[in-house]
């Protein structure tokens, strides 16, 4: 097996799970306590706060052990804004973040807040002039993550940052996919981390807040981690945490050059042995390991079970593999295809063989999958005459079996005439425009219908 999902979580680091064993002997008692055990335990705390402090790039005495990536983010985004509601309530988010902060957005404007959702380019990337348009006098937050988990795409954090400095507006980075690779760049104010997003242990988060950021935790105070995390430390989990985010820092430079490599070798030959695939993400301002693309005609699930028959597990944002039936909403902020979408995030170490052996094998999925939905041929240039409009129901079929219908007939559509598909799947909005813009056909728009919506495209 080739697993092939770091950016869910990354597979133990060996030096994780020898900080680990060596920690349990040592740090199972409480480090509050003035006894040989407690200060023993104090010891290994201290020193692990002091390793991912110099990793992060911040003092010791601002960061704080959390028990997870997202409670680390929960507590800085509701810390931030209770700190500094005197000076408003209005939040802005980028429209990529990660699930947990727009999570933690729909809770502050459910309880009379205000969120700014910034809008990306089709590449994930969002513009720093349109955050500082975003600033208003009761701004209290801004969060931007520093590279996108779907996708890879690095984010201006060092501008917008700048500009949010200026401005007096604390900025609230989620480093999870990118400290593995360097600190955070930029005059950023909080910032949040996971360990299992750098082969530490799950259970284990970095929030830090630096100095000067006015920040308040609601709910009961606790003596724990300057108040800002309730409960007994797992120091065994918290050493290993550390150790192996200094382990994996130690072997950046040189494993970046090399994932760069075969991703972009990835990047370059997919649509090379796959017909009609896009890749997204930026081409160049990305993550050293992560390179995704969609393919027309494929159910993302069905692809993702053959690819994991053929020993690779990877990842999708597509609806066909969500319990909510939508697409993923950073494809969606992006504007991109979502149908048959596969996420590749190589871990440290991975193989030039087992890139070679995937590209080698992804044809075949995606033809087997293809034929399984019974796919339209290869396009035709010619056209038989047919009447102006043709309609399509695709009512109550699923992603992408409406791509697929509309792509069947439109050949038999005379150029100028329209295609109206009746659609009632949230992936239809995505992948019809994005269907148009691959095969060259202009996408008229979206119209409301009885049932669901009514989406038209012109043959040109």
């Amino acid at each position: 097996m080739a697993y092939f999902d770091a950016a869910s979580s990354a597979p133990l680091h060996p030096v994780a799970r020898q900080a680990l064993l060596a920690a349990l002997d040592e740090g199972w008692a409480d480090p509050a306590r003035l006894y040989r055990e407690g200060r023993r335990a104090r010891l290994l705390l201290d020193a692990a706060r002091e390793t991912a402090a110099e990793a992060v790039g911040c003092r010791p005495d601002e960061l704080t052990f959390t028990t997870s990536g997202t409670q680390a983010v929960h507590t800085g985004i509701a810390g931030a804004l209770t700190g500094r509601r005197r000076t408003g309530r209005h939040l802005i988010v980028s429209a990529v973040e990660h699930s947990c902060v727009l999570h933690a957005a729909d809770a502050h404007e459910a309880g009379g807040g205000t969120v700014t959702r910034v809008p990306v380019d089709r590449t994930g990337r969002a513009d720093a002039a349109v955050y500082a348009e975003a600033l208003r006098p009761d701004t209290a937050l801004a969060c931007l993550q520093s590279a996108n988990h779907e996708v890879g795409t690095e984010q201006p954090v060092a501008e917008v940052a700048e500009t949010c400095c200026a401005a007096g507006v604390p900025l609230l980075v989620d480093a999870a996919q990118s400290l593995a690779w360097g600190p955070v760049e930029g005059n950023w104010s909080l910032l949040t981390a996971s360990a299992h997003k750098w082969g530490g242990p799950s259970g284990v988060g970095l929030l830090v807040v630096r100095k000067g950021v006015r920040f308040a935790v609601p709910g009961p105070a606790d003596e724990r981690e300057s108040g800002r995390q309730p409960g007994f430390e797992n120091i065994p989990a918290i050493v290993a945490a550390a150790a192996s985010l200094r382990a994996v820092r130690a072997e950046a430079a040189a494993e970046s050059a090399r994932l760069r490599e075969l991703t972009e070798r990835i990047r370059t030959r997919v649509p090379q042995l796959v017909p009609d695939v896009e890749v997204v993400g930026h081409p160049d301002q990305r993550l050293p390991g992560i390179v995704t693309f969609s393919c027309l005609y494929v159910d993302g699930e069905a692809l993702l079970h053959a690819l994991d028959g053929e020993g690779f597990s990877v990842s999708s944002g597509s609806s066909c593999t969500s319990s909510t039936l939508t697409p993923s909403h950073v494809l969606k902020a992006m504007g991109v295809l979502s149908e048959g979408n596969v996420r590749v995030s190589l871990p440290f170490g991975t193989s030039e063989e087992d890139v070679e052996r995937f590209l080698s094998v992804l044809p075949g999925a995606v033809a087997s999958v293809r034929e399984h939905l019974h796919t339209p041929a290869a396009r035709t240039e010619a056209a038989a005459p047919a009447e102006e409009e043709r309609v399509i129901d695709a009512l109550g079929k699923r992603c992408p079996l409406p791509v697929i219908e509309l792509a069947k007939i439109i050949d038999e559509v005379p150029v100028g005439g329209t295609v109206r598909v009746l659609a009632d799947d949230e992936a239809a909005r995505l992948d019809i425009p994005a269907w148009c813009e691959m095969r060259g056909q202009e996408y008229v728009g979206e119209e409301p219908a009885e049932v669901g919506s009514a989406y038209v495209v012109r043959r040109v």
